[in-house]
């Protein structure tokens, strides 16, 4: 397993560490680094068709045959809706410090808009004051991933209209809880939202056009700006944006040419398209070319960056692995990244997850460093990072030893890019339960908690164990797994 093992000067000298038995103490984080757990909303909660929720595009696109592995939907998934303080209690009793959660925007507006929902945003009333009393600070994303049906009957991301409503709705939420959240975050993984959604089709609302990915992201993007304005001006303290991020590393040929086209391509596809117009307040050009190939940019409008660029006091990052690419003329490309062609995919030999995803740490590290050099005014939080592994239970315990070596070594990929300059502020696994795992349904298990989904019993993994650790001793072990 690859890991971070560079030594940096700063660290505190090692000494053995009594409480967990693993060894010497190892890299310490910064004092009010912050420890939480990351969910979203229709992967936990449940409750599909209780207190006046709405139906969303994933109600809908989980009961299409074919969409979503052995039809499973996340009508119950971990009945998170009904179970909330049990859920505080254990998050509470691993020692989180912070819990990022979504708030579903057909619970607090049925149809998308008019009339506000007061029993589902009762829901996260009782949510927020549990985990206050138990002293959690919550981190709610307004948006990750599950759109009203009604509107996206109307157009959905690809109607600008959306972007409009989007802002009320955040409002709408800001009036319930905005007395007690101090941090609010817009939109989880635009990129995914829009390419996987409208683009390739393997995601709600299974939609197969490049034409309607393009114009989906820009209008996720205005609704960003627009909710991100109208919460400063109701008075919210820190804005933040999460963004799916990832080195993107060139092989073969590429790899020994700084300048590779496969690379920039594909890094501004993933990672330019939303980072720029949001922290910069302009459109890499190299982008706009391949967006005007795939049904023109008629949907950008005169004024559009101004309302996209607004201050932002977190950038969000989940970060899962790199991505490797190369130079290969005639090559049809990717079909989740319009405008790929003339480009190969490749999967490097090494260690990967279940999901078959590679194991890299230091891309992890080499991310935080690079947003640090490019972006560096705005704080950095890893929102989401974490795999999944084929998880037993034995004995009442789930040995999941290859979960702690991920975080582990990815944790010390953090430290590193803290020690090298980053300004990282805190770490939230993903995730703090096994839940609905959007196409793959309940079969891919990413949760430092086992649920089991037929009783609804939670199991503490070994993971989870670790981390609590972890968060104790706000650093890690010289002889935990990840180095091994």
């Amino acid at each position: 397993m690859s890991t971070t093992t560079t030594a940096h000067s700063g660290e505190p000298s090692a000494t053995r560490d009594e409480t967990s038995g693993r060894g010497e103490t190892g890299p310490a984080f910064p004092d009010g680094f912050i420890w939480g757990a990351a969910t979203a909303a229709y992967q936990i909660e449940g409750a599909w068709d209780e207190d006046g929720r709405g139906r969303s595009i994933w109600d809908r696109f989980s009961r299409l045959p074919g969409k979503v592995a052995d039809g499973h939907t996340g009508d119950v998934a971990c009945d998170h809706y009904h179970r909330y303080a049990e859920d505080v209690r254990l998050m509470a009793d691993l020692g989180l410090a912070a819990y990022r959660f979504s708030v579903a925007w057909p619970r607090v507006l049925p149809t998308g808009s008019g009339p506000v929902n007061p029993r589902g945003l009762d829901f996260y009333d009782r949510l927020v004051d549990e985990l206050l009393a138990h002293g959690i600070t919550p981190y709610p994303t307004l948006y990750h991933w599950d759109l009203p049906q009604l509107l996206e009957d109307e157009g959905g991301w690809t109607s600008r209209d959306v972007a409009y409503r989007f802002a009320d709705y955040a409002v709408a939420v800001h009036d319930r809880l905005g007395d007690r959240i101090r941090t609010w975050t817009t939109l989880n993984e635009p990129w995914v939202a829009a390419f996987l959604g409208y683009g390739s089709g393997v995601h709600a609302p299974g939609r197969q056009s490049p034409a309607a990915a393009f114009r989906a992201a820009h209008h996720l993007l205005l609704g960003h700006g627009l909710a991100a304005s109208a919460l400063r001006a109701a008075g919210a303290a820190e804005i933040a944006l999460t963004l799916n991020l990832a080195p993107v590393i060139g092989t073969g040929a590429c790899e020994r040419h700084d300048a590779c086209a496969a690379v920039s391509t594909v890094d501004g596809l993933l990672n330019r398209q939303f980072l720029e117009p949001a922290l910069r307040g302009r459109h890499p050009l190299d982008v706009l070319e391949i967006v005007a190939r795939h049904g023109g940019l008629e949907h950008i409008e005169d004024g559009d960056l101004e309302i996209i660029h607004q201050p932002l006091d977190l950038l969000g990052i989940n970060y899962y692995n790199p991505s490797f690419v190369s130079c290969a003329p005639g090559a049809p490309g990717d079909r989740v990244y319009p405008g790929s062609e003339g480009i190969r995919f490749d999967r490097p030999a090494g260690p990967t997850t279940a999901m078959d995803w590679p194991i890299a740490p230091s891309g992890l590290e080499s991310l935080l460093l690079r947003l640090a050099r490019d972006y560096p005014e705005v704080g950095l939080l890893v929102t989401e990072n974490g795999a999944a592994f084929d998880d037993v239970v034995r004995d009442g315990r789930v040995a999941d030893t290859e979960r702690i070596g991920y975080l582990d070594g990815h944790l010390r990929a953090a430290h590193a890019a803290i020690s090298a300059g980053a300004d990282l502020r805190g770490y939230l696994v993903w995730s703090l339960l096994d839940n609905f795992e959007w196409a793959y349904g309940y079969h891919k298990r990413f949760g430092i908690v086992y649920v089991d989904f037929a009783t609804q019993r939670r199991i503490p993994k070994e993971s989870a164990l670790w981390y609590r650790e972890v968060i104790s001793r706000n650093g890690l072990s010289y002889g935990s797994q990840g180095d091994r």
